[in-house]
């Protein structure tokens, strides 16, 4: 049976360090501060933003939330953005994703100075990260990597297999993976014979938003198994790992909730006091 990979316990053990830091900066004469962007009624969106703003609460990170309505311009947004790239206090920027639709997110994100992009999907640190070189990495692949880590596997010669090609998350893990010497397979909706690939992963890492998609058939013995889908399926939240199946045969593997979703706030916060810590150097 696997080995849960806890990623509440992890989150807890990262907000002791998260909490002294915050304190040194303070005791340096820097307030670390966050500004999260957000535009329009996305319910999912705005437990995100809550969650955030919860995370920096406790740390001793300053929060600074905007909520603009639906109808907002592209204009006003990055007017907004103007301003808080200028604002001293304000060490890091993120804008919550998705956007609506008539805003150009691409466009958008490329308005926040690479330094604030505490998401790290601003161009230049996304070309960065390709080149294997320091920068920002987007939260969730940062969390994933950490996770794995945890766990005290060598990855080192592993077979990575991700299903998922988006900016967000499969691309910059992919990144990080093959810094780490490991070999790495991308999937997609256009992947012949999923199944043939899964089964060869000796990391398993899906994000496809299909509720209990992956079973015990599609995965290889002793693998371990990164769950980054979050569903809604008779009113409770899963992932897109069929954990009744999967678990009796993979070695470790993520819940959820209570996975990678707990890291990736985590990975927020730390991507903002480092920023604090570089912006006053």
């Amino acid at each position: 049976m696997a080995t849960l990979i806890n990623g509440k316990l992890l989150s807890e053990q990262l907000l002791v360090q998260q909490i002294k830091e915050a304190q040194a900066l303070k005791d340096s004469g820097i307030n670390p501060g966050l500004a999260v962007v957000l535009v329009g009624e996305d319910p999912a969106s705005a437990i995100y933003v809550r969650n955030k703003e919860k995370a920096c609460k406790t740390i001793g990170i300053e929060s600074k939330s905007f909520r603009l309505p639906e109808n907002t311009t592209q204009q006003e947004l990055v007017d907004l953005i103007d301003r808080l790239n200028k604002d001293t206090s304000v060490h890091g920027i993120l804008v919550q994703l998705p956007l609506p639709k008539h805003l150009d997110e691409a466009a958008v994100l490329k308005e926040i100075v690479p330094h604030k992009d505490v998401d790290g999907f601003h161009i230049l640190n996304a070309g960065m990260l390709f080149r294997g070189q320091n920068s920002i990495v987007p939260c969730t692949p940062k969390g994933i990597l950490y996770m794995l880590k945890s766990t005290g596997i060598q990855l080192e010669g592993k077979h990575a297999v991700i299903v998922n090609h988006s900016n967000v998350v499969g691309k910059p893990l992919a990144m990080l993976l093959l810094q780490e010497n490991c070999t790495v397979t991308i999937c997609h909706i256009y992947t012949k014979d999923l199944k043939e690939m899964t089964r060869q992963a000796d990391i398993l890492v899906v994000a496809i938003g299909n509720a209990k998609f992956f079973t015990g058939d599609m995965v290889k013995e002793g693998a371990v198994v990164v769950d980054v889908g979050i569903n809604r399926l008779d009113g409770k939240v899963v992932g897109d790992v069929d954990m009744e199946t999967v678990a009796p045969i993979a070695s470790y593997i993520t819940p959820v909730p209570g996975g990678v979703g707990k890291l990736t706030i985590s990975m927020l916060m730390q991507n903002t006091l480092e920023a604090a810590w570089k912006a006053e150097r």
